[in-house]
């Protein structure tokens, strides 16, 4: 079983907890639908007598009693952009469990993964503007950066009036990104007025400048899917414009459902329209959801 949210009491060292859920995932993958993804070599090729026994796998002689060597890649394979929403709806919905947090630690993994692999990895996150820009590299330097930077983004006090606006960011965004990359996105797609359409729109400027896109939706699924609360009155205030309602959770239940999985489908099949692999989410979720679907996606884009 995975590394999840919930578990994680309190890793003052972002880079022991990537380093630990990367470790815990590829120890995993033998028993996993992920089983057979390379992520630290290229592939295997039988060895020919003559070669260097430099790159021989001696795991993998004693195992199969035939000699084997790793093929390294000597250049970056992959360019990637991890781009995270920071906006004050991503704090939900308490401390420990908020969707912001999952996602630092979520691309914490994959940026150590990334670099583990020789891939170049950038950074971004925005709010009503890009905070944080990063440029892509693959040294280990440039990943103390990245987990300083995503560090900073945990311990920064919450914003204060920041609202989401993802469509306006990601057009800026994917005129900042000039080589073809793959943009990974956290985000719970909220932001103000709804309008998805802009978002795809944005969306499609990525797509049209020849990015691939991983799109993790991130909510926390007892409350905002299935609206899970007691039968008591709360005071419902909204993370961005801080505007409140008291209602009782069982008199607007069903319709709050209906309403939140007609806008989630909505976006499932904007996604696939533009052929972007879209993966939901929970805080609650095991990290090894994201590490595999990213390591699917590598593996088609090879």
């Amino acid at each position: 079983m995975g590394l999840e949210l919930s578990t994680i009491k309190q890793f003052e060292n972002l880079e022991l907890l990537a380093r630990e859920m990367v470790e815990g995932f590829i120890t995993g993958l033998h028993r996993s639908p992920y089983h057979g993804f390379s992520v630290e070599f290229a592939e295997h090729k039988l060895y020919n007598y003559g070669e260097s026994t430099k790159n021989i796998d001696w795991k993998v002689f004693a195992r199969t009693d035939r000699l084997y060597t790793k093929q390294y890649e000597e250049e970056t394979n992959l360019r990637c952009t991890l781009l995270i929403d920071s906006s004050a709806s991503m704090y939900y919905p308490r401390p420990g469990l908020e969707k912001l947090r999952f996602s630092v630690y979520a691309a914490a993994a994959l940026s150590f993964l990334l670099v583990k692999q020789r891939d170049a990895v950038g950074l971004i996150s925005f709010d009503d503007k890009i905070r944080i820009q990063t440029q892509q590299k693959s040294t280990r330097l440039h990943l103390n950066q990245l987990l300083g930077e995503l560090h900073t983004m945990l311990t920064a006090p919450k914003p204060k009036a920041p609202r989401s606006s993802i469509a306006e960011n990601i057009h800026l965004i994917a005129d900042k990104i000039h080589k073809r990359s793959l943009v990974i996105i956290f985000s719970d797609m909220f932001q103000q007025g709804q309008n998805l359409e802009g978002i795809f729109e944005a969306l499609q400027h990525l797509k049209h400048n020849r990015h691939e896109i991983l799109l993790f939706h991130v909510s926390d699924h007892e409350t905002e899917r299935r609206f899970d609360f007691k039968d008591q009155p709360y005071r419902f205030v909204d993370a961005e414009t801080g505007e409140s309602l008291t209602v009782m959770p069982a008199a607007v239940k069903k319709d709050y459902q209906k309403t939140m999985e007609t806008y989630y489908r909505q976006i499932m099949l904007g996604c696939g329209k533009l052929k972007i692999d879209f993966i939901q989410v929970d805080t609650r979720d095991s990290f090894d959801k994201v590490l595999g679907a990213y390591l699917i996606k590598r593996k088609k884009m090879k």
